[in-house]
């Protein structure tokens, strides 16, 4: 048998005679780098699904900063309404003409001699409108 001899940078075929394990060898040394970039590809998209999509993710995060913009608003219009009704009380504490005219609006009192009228409740004004093509 002649000694094969290679020359640099050239590559050898496994042939039938080399034994399995040198084939098997030379055949994963091919296969890996392929196999292993689709691996790697797959890892790093799934990750980027779940950094995006997941439990704890990006659309998550924005959903729970929405929430907590309003959540924030809210807790503003409470306090100011919270601030406006503690003024009001502090009113109906110290002014006698605040306590007279809550008395006045909410309980209807009147001074000796005065007559309170109550006038019924404003009805809703309907505009009428003409119906299309009645051929006024």
């Amino acid at each position: 048998m002649q000694d094969e001899v290679t020359k640099p940078g050239e590559v050898t075929t496994p042939s039938e005679s080399s034994p399995l394990h040198e084939r098997a060898l030379t055949w994963a040394q091919h296969i890996w780098r392929p196999v292993g970039t689709s691996v790697a590809v797959s890892l790093i998209l799934l990750v980027g699904w779940g950094v995006v999509n997941g439990k704890h993710g990006l659309s998550a995060w924005q959903q729970q900063r929405v929430t907590d913009m309003q959540l924030k608003k809210e807790i503003d219009d409470l306090q100011q309404e919270n601030a406006r009704l503690r003024d009001h009380v502090e009113r109906l504490k110290s002014d006698p003409n605040a306590i007279e005219h809550e008395a006045r609006e909410q309980l209807h009192y009147a001074k000796p001699g005065e007559v309170i009228y109550t006038l019924p409740a404003q009805p809703q004004t309907q505009t009428q409108t003409e119906p299309v093509g009645s051929g006024k």
